[in-house]
């Protein structure tokens, strides 16, 4: 039989190879003795020397055409995170290593203003954090990304943060002079209330109500705040919906926006193997209701569709979401950015403007 090691904590309850692999691994037991326990799975970091940082995309579907993120993988653990298969471009399992087997890019500040100073360089907002939270724990001693933020901020650069991470609020020093000059906005994910739940579906991210101070906290130092109820989990967070809502309101949150939970690739299984798990009796309907959704598949990655699902149940949850923001006065649509304060900040040994 497979041996399996402590996983108290993580939120993926399995480490298959990644797809590009030509060979698995698994630990199994032979059967002439008593095996020991396979130890717990520490997580391991390990820095990464980035060439560039801004990335950049053109899907429809998106409020952004650039990004930056200062580390792969996430230990926060969240088991739905569609961001899990790109461990595997590292050789790495969507799985366990995805939240175990981290990468910081500690010159990532380096190489912002090396871009940003680009003559070739068009301003408009960089998303931070969109494929994996910025931040996370190892963020605490790494300190990448508040690096970052001090880059943005000396070329006046806007930045949309989207976490869940309360270490945010160690950079409300930075995030709040900017966020005065229209240059930051943050999004929050509030995914349920209930405690249990969370601490079983993102593990090491911080609890509902943790969130809710972040959000209080932010708005209170004249930083605007989004809260994202996303995913929305049929069948097991969907029925939270207007009670999330309402709570990142009387936190203080303005503006709000949802999205259908998202299973690309390695992540349907290791969805699966959860709902197994952690709800068995509620994984038959989950996956009935998902799949409804996508014309009978896990997911469908279609521009369009793959935020939202189509049919009866999608455009219940919209219905239930316009009706919710009307009451409570939330917006769905927020003030843009401010792009005209950008300016590359002198360095030493440049030239003074003769008008200066």
């Amino acid at each position: 039989m497979p041996l399996r090691h402590t996983i108290s904590g993580r939120g993926a309850v399995s480490n298959d190879a990644g797809r590009y692999e030509a060979y698995a691994h698994e630990a199994v037991d032979d059967g002439w003795e008593d095996p020991e326990p396979l130890p717990p799975l520490r997580t391991s970091v390990r820095d990464e020397v980035a060439k560039s940082l801004i990335t950049y995309n053109k899907s429809p579907d998106l409020p952004f055409d650039r990004s930056i993120n200062p580390y792969r993988g996430c230990e926060h653990g969240c088991v739905y995170c569609f961001a899990r298969p790109t461990h595997a471009y590292l050789g790495l399992s969507a799985g366990l290593d995805f939240e175990t087997r981290l990468i910081a890019r500690p010159n990532a500040p380096d190489v912002l203003a090396r871009e940003l100073s680009s003559a070739r360089y068009k301003v408009a907002p960089i998303a931070l954090g969109t494929n994996t939270d910025p931040y996370q724990p190892i963020e605490k001693t790494r300190s990448i990304t508040r690096a970052c933020l001090d880059v943005l901020r000396d070329f006046n650069h806007p930045v949309a943060i989207v976490t869940k991470g309360a270490l945010i609020e160690r950079d409300i020093d930075i995030l709040a002079p900017m966020a005065a000059l229209g240059l930051v906005r943050v999004g929050i994910s509030l995914t349920t209330l209930d405690d249990s739940l969370s601490r079983r579906m993102e593990p090491r991210a911080p609890a509902p109500r943790r969130r809710l101070l972040m959000i209080r906290k932010l708005t209170e130092a004249g930083i605007p705040v989004r809260v994202m109820t996303s995913p929305i989990i049929p069948g097991l967070t969907d029925h939270e919906l207007e009670a999330l809502l309402e709570a990142g309101r009387d936190a203080g949150a303005d503006a709000a926006s949802w999205i259908m939970l998202r299973l690309p690739r390695e992540v349907s299984q290791l969805w699966q193997e959860w709902l197994s798990e952690h709800e068995p009796g509620r994984a038959e309907k989950v996956m009935a209701r998902l799949r409804e959704m996508h014309g009978g598949r896990d997911y469908d990655p279609r521009w369009g569709h793959r935020m939202r699902g189509e049919g009866v149940y999608a455009e219940m949850v919209a219905k239930r979401f316009k009706s919710a923001m009307a009451r409570l006065g939330l917006a769905t649509t927020t003030p843009k950015l401010r792009c005209d304060l950008f300016a590359r900040p002198a360095r030493a040994g440049d030239q003074l403007s003769l008008f200066q």
